[in-house]
């Protein structure tokens, strides 16, 4: 009796492991075979203490029935942290690699991208994965201007990556500190050179006049030709992206001296001859007495009119219309009043104030104002605008006193 209850039981037992379904599971790439007596995939994977999560990859629904021969894959989803543009977000992936994980994602990442690990790189769960985002800089270097490609934070950062070097002069116009993103990227850099110019510029020569007594007055005698003299103006020129920007006189250099022109004004005085007559009528009888009668000198009268004295000046021209200026002259005439008057400033020693002049390519004017800087034979013309004095600039001419 024992013994059959034995038997049975054993066929019991050998009849359940017959029964049992054989199904092989994959996970993550590791296969095993197993048999259940599971009714559907859910209970199977219980079975084996696989928690399958929403973002977990199954081949099967978990409702399916289990079925002798099935291959049931299950991929657990991976937790992947992902930082662009200083951006996080987390991602469940069960995509093998980086790339596939972007591809999955519909995630945009080119090679001017910069990444923290690289694209063939294996998922790991917990992965943190940075993505600087490359965008297009404005760069003006001295005029000249590219669009570049970057990934770096600030304009130091961005110079060093273009291995572009500024020397002591050169100017940024950002800061080096200064961040830099798809929104703020330009970088100007202003290239400042300084360079040496030398320029040769006349000088003018002075005319003297001198009294001579050897001379007719009235008449001038040409002493010493005048001869311009050489200065060399040593600059240093500011250049910014080639263009000149500031210019100072750092020293001048005496090349050759001006000859002044010398000129002997006549003081000799011009004596004249007084012409007379003298007539004798005698008459001779010899019985009358002897009368002699001698007609009295005629005096001459001398008409030789004003001849006005010429003289030959070096000329500057100014004007009224100045900050600070009152617009009245020495002698009391109101330039601002009267704008296109015609008035020389004069050295009073050589040309009395209120003389009427002519100036060779002035005309007529008075001698009606002075300057600091009007002695000896310089003369400064009144114009009615800085524009027609600057003009005229600076002249040698012929200046004709004609009333005193």
């Amino acid at each position: 009796m024992a013994s059959s209850v034995v038997l049975i039981a054993l066929l019991v037992s050998v009849t359940y492991e017959v029964t049992k379904a054989e199904v092989t599971v994959s996970t993550e790439g590791k296969k095993q075979t197993v048999r259940t007596h599971a009714n559907t995939v859910g209970d199977l994977l219980t079975s084996l203490d696989i928690d399958v999560q929403s973002h977990d990859q199954l081949s099967h629904s978990k409702e399916d029935e289990i079925e002798s021969g099935m291959e049931i894959d299950y991929q657990p989803a991976k937790v992947i942290t992902l930082t662009m543009d200083n951006q996080s977000t987390k991602y469940y992936t069960v995509q093998d690699t980086v790339q596939q994980f972007f591809n999955d994602e519909n995630i945009d990442v080119t090679k001017r991208d910069q990444l923290s690990i690289d694209q063939d790189a294996t998922i790991e769960d917990g992965m943190n994965i940075d993505v600087k985002k490359a965008f297009r800089v404005s760069l003006n270097d001295g005029g000249k201007k590219e669009k570049v490609w970057t990934t770096v934070n600030t304009v130091d950062e961005f110079l060093t990556e273009q291995e572009i070097e500024l020397s002591k002069h050169d100017k940024l116009k950002q800061k080096e500190s200064a961040k830099l993103s798809k929104d703020k990227s330009r970088v100007t850099i202003i290239r400042v050179e300084k360079v040496t110019d030398i320029v040769e510029e006349p000088i003018d020569y002075a005319v003297v006049k001198r009294k001579d007594d050897s001379v007719d007055k009235g008449k001038e005698k040409l002493v010493q030709d005048g001869e311009e003299g050489v200065v060399n103006k040593h600059y240093t020129v500011t250049m910014e992206n080639g263009k000149e920007v500031d210019r100072e006189l750092v020293k001048e250099e005496m090349m050759k001296e001006s000859q002044d022109k010398i000129v002997a004004v006549g003081t000799k005085e011009i004596q004249q001859q007084v012409s007379r007559s003298n007539r004798t009528n005698t008459n001779t009888n010899t019985n009358a007495n002897t009368n002699t009668n001698a007609t009295k000198p005629k005096k001459e009268s001398s008409n030789q009119g004003n001849q006005g004295q010429s003289l030959y000046m070096s000329a500057t021209a100014y004007t009224a219309d100045c900050a600070g200026c009152s617009g009245v002259t020495t002698t009391g005439i109101d330039l601002k009043a009267n704008p296109n008057a015609k008035v020389i400033a004069v050295d009073p020693s050589v040309i009395p104030l209120g003389s009427k002049v002519w100036v060779e390519g002035y005309g007529y004017a008075i001698a009606g104002d002075t300057g600091g800087a009007i002695s000896g034979n310089k003369i400064d013309l009144h114009f009615s605008s800085k524009s027609k004095a600057k003009s005229f600039g600076r002249k040698n001419v012929k200046v004709k006193i004609i009333s005193k």
